[in-house]
C-alpha cells in the first residue's frame, strides 16, 4: 500500500515537472500576470483621470463664477461712484424733489391691500381631491 501511494506521487511529480511545469507554460502564465497587470492598472489610471478631470471642471467653474461675481461688483462700485446715484441718495435722504417733480404721499394700505394676494394655507383653504375637481369640472 504505501509503494502505491509513493509510486502515485512519483508520477504526480514526474507529470507536474515534465507536462506542466515546461518553459512554455511558465512564459504563457508569466504573460497573462503581465497583461493583468498591466490591464490593471490601465483602468485605475482612467479612473483617477477621470475624477480628476471632473474635479478640473467643478473648479473651473467655481472660478467663472467667483469673477462673475467680482465683475459684478465692481459694476456696482462704479455705479457708487457716479453722479446720478450720489443726487439719488440725497434727495431720498433729505425728502427733497426737483423742480418740476411732483411728491406724493400715500396713505398706508388697508388690510385687504395687505392680504390681497397672500396664498391660503391649509388651514383657510378646503383640500379638493383631484377627482372631485375634474367631476365639477366636466359636469359643473
Amino acid at each position: 500500500m504505501l509503494e502505491k501511494v509513493k509510486t502515485q506521487l512519483r508520477r504526480a511529480r514526474y507529470y507536474t515537472k515534465k507536462d506542466i511545469l515546461t518553459l512554455n507554460n511558465i512564459v504563457l502564465f508569466a504573460a497573462l500576470v503581465l497583461c493583468l497587470i498591466w490591464t490593471w492598472g490601465a483602468i485605475n489610471s482612467m479612473s483617477r483621470n477621470w475624477a480628476l478631470e471632473e474635479k478640473l471642471k467643478a473648479r473651473r467653474l467655481e472660478e467663472a463664477k467667483l469673477q462673475l461675481e467680482v465683475e459684478t461688483l465692481k459694476l456696482e462700485q462704479e455705479y457708487y461712484k457716479t453722479y446720478e446715484y450720489k443726487e439719488l441718495m440725497a434727495r431720498i435722504r433729505s425728502g427733497k424733489m426737483q423742480p418740476g417733480e411732483t411728491m406724493v404721499i400715500l396713505p398706508q394700505n388697508s388690510e385687504h391691500a395687505k392680504t390681497k394676494y397672500i396664498k391660503p394655507t391649509e388651514e383657510t383653504s378646503s383640500y379638493r381631491s383631484n377627482f372631485s375637481e375634474w367631476l365639477d369640472f366636466l359636469f359643473g
